[in-house]
């Protein structure tokens, strides 16, 4: 079969957002980007995957690449390609909900099911390496254990129930939820030495435990203790399963699904496909199941073949710390990557009011030529462990922030309101801060003039900017929707849903007013298809200059006052913008 060479991605400007940011669906935030003050400002529209059917972790457990036909039509899509707005999408290449048609198979049918091999069975991925403990779970060899690298407290396995009355293990790296649902007396039917009255009490206890979200096990029903596990047994027989169910990448099946996904995209109108915890993939005795090498290099290249018969550009997802350099690993395989150094550089800046760390990051990507999608805001998260430095094969590479600035910065944006997700080691103790959930206004301290400033150094830094719709108006950590979540919650915190009316309001305040003006030239200007020329300044300044031939536009801020000026020239007339 023919290759074909990757589409061009415009050099714009990209919004990030749910389908339902803005509104109740994805029209809704059409009719914003229709209106005339968003005309020119956004060439490019990452649109999360709750695009699709899903059912955990805000789309990123994904049930099946199909639309999502209460958020998407036909007509969106449609719409968007009217306004010359290419997409981004996600792939999710390590795991698929519990409640995707191939898990679902396998729930039903067991070891009888086709897609038996599909995901992983846990038990079975470390059969001969470990010790079966009493809850009938192989616990890894020390060895193995301490390699592990773990995105929760725990054991990475979620137990799911099988046809023969099992309850098997499944490597589960993320998000698990387990909803016990009530019950009534038919369920406990087939407990002949109990009463009827004893059933209703029981049955009514069993639920207010479950409304109240008491512990099952510590529940005294006053019977025999064999008839207390038949009761539990029938109760928790009773729930429901919500999982990220890690993907067997062995199997040839998993490998067919992805091509079929990506074609799927394709017909969406997909030109960059996000790989979402690609580096978790490759899972082999005695590795880290996290950038696994050569495995992770191997499956990357299998789905750039896959990506390139699509015309799709690929963009890996990986967050690891600096000093590991795997940023330069993946950019020199020809990989565009993701800056997610910026955001904490930037708030760091702003802060120390000290350019240093930022300049000799921005000076990195000119010397390297690296291709990166930058932001400040997202929907998951402010990184901080992607700042640190690192030790390799006995070597501290540094970071871009000492531990002690990664620490200042969390601390500063805790004090304001900032909420933490952290990294766990195979005991579940905490092992590392990983991010802080906070929207990017707040965490700047509600500053306008600090978020403007931010957003300018953001557009005049290498590559495609993608910028969060929160913090386009300047939203506040939302401590409501962050704590109705519940635990695991934290990041609703930054996904405040925007009506229409807000939209109409925040237009026309000038903190919004100015970032269009900022992204419009930012989207349009041709000097940033030439070079960047960092300038010599004073620590507390920043001079950046872009040059395309003729075309020049040059960022000078104060990173005391926070004051800025943009000089550009359009049709020959040069123009100088004060902020």
């Amino acid at each position: 079969m023919m290759s074909h060479k990757a589409e061009t991605i415009q050099n714009g400007v990209m919004l990030n957002a749910y389908p339902d940011s803005i509104g109740e669906h994805l029209g809704d935030c059409i009719q914003m980007l229709q209106k005339a003050e968003f005309k020119d400002v956004f060439s490019l529209f990452y649109i999360l995957p709750t695009f699709f059917n899903s059912d955990l972790d805000r789309g990123f457990s994904i049930i099946d690449y199909n639309l999502n036909e209460y958020l998407v039509s036909k007509a969106d899509l449609k719409a968007l390609d009217e306004l010359n707005i290419q997409l981004k999408f996600d792939i999710v290449l390590n795991h698929l909900s519990v409640a995707s048609p191939q898990f679902k198979d396998l729930l039903k049918n067991g070891t009888n099911s086709k897609y038996k091999d599909f995901f992983i069975n846990w038990n079975s991925f470390w059969k001969g390496h470990g010790t079966l403990n009493s809850d009938g779970i192989i616990i890894p060899d020390e060895e193995f254990l301490n390699k592990l690298f773990m995105r929760k407290s725990g054991l990475p396995i979620l137990k799911v129930p099988f046809p023969d009355g099992s309850k098997q293990p499944y490597w589960n790296t993320f998000y698990q939820k387990i909803i016990y649902n009530k019950i009534n007396i038919s369920d406990l039917e087939q407990i002949e030495e109990l009463s009827k009255t004893e059933k209703e009490a029981i049955v009514k206890k069993v639920n207010s435990a479950i409304e109240n979200n008491e512990v099952l096990d510590d529940l005294d029903f006053g019977v025999k203790e064999k008839t207390e596990k038949e009761i539990l047994t029938i109760v928790k027989r009773n729930c429901t399963y919500l999982g990220q169910m890690d993907v067997n990448a062995n199997s040839e099946l998993v490998w067919d699904f992805y091509e079929e996904t990506l074609t799927k995209v394709k017909k969406y109108g997909c030109k960059v496909l996000r790989l979402d915890a690609f580096a978790y993939l490759h899972k082999e005795i005695g590795k880290s199941n996290f950038f696994n090498v050569p495995g992770t290099w191997d499956y990357l290249n299998r789905i750039k073949s896959i990506a390139d018969k699509k015309a799709l550009q690929l963009l890996p997802e990986i967050h690891a710390e600096y000093g590991a350099g795997l940023h330069h690993k993946v950019s020199e395989k020809g990989y565009k990557i993701y800056d997610f150094f910026l955001p904490g550089l930037v708030i760091h800046t702003l802060e120390k009011k000290s350019n240093s760390a930022l300049l000799k990051w921005a000076q990195e990507i000119v010397d390297n030529n690296y291709a990166v999608v930058n932001m400040l805001g997202c929907h998951d998260g402010i990184p901080v462990l992607d700042l640190k430095g690192k030790e390799i094969n006995g070597t501290y590479n540094i970071g871009l922030l000492t531990d002690e600035e990664i620490d200042d910065l969390m601390n500063l944006i805790l004090d304001r309101g900032g909420r933490v997700k952290n990294l766990y080691d195979s005991e579940g103790n905490k092992i590392s801060y990983y991010q802080v959930n906070a929207t990017y206004f707040s965490a700047l301290g509600e500053d306008k003039q600090k978020l403007l400033l931010a957003r300018a150094i953001q557009l005049f830094m290498p590559g495609i900017p993608q910028i969060w719709y929160l913090d386009l108006f300047a939203g506040k950590n939302n401590y409501k929707a962050a704590d109705e979540a519940g635990n695991g919650g934290h990041k609703e915190i930054n996904r405040t849903t925007l009506t229409l009316s807000d939209i109409e309001n925040s237009i026309k305040t000038d903190i919004v007013k100015n970032q269009l003006e900022l992204i419009r030239l930012r989207n349009n200007s041709k000097a940033f298809l030439g070079n960047l020329q960092i300038n010599d300044s004073l620590e507390n300044e920043i001079i950046m200059t872009w040059k395309n031939n003729d075309d020049m536009v040059e960022l000078k801020a104060n990173l005391i006052s926070y004051k800025f000026t943009i000089t550009y020239n359009e049709s020959g007339v040069n123009y100088i913008n004060e902020y």
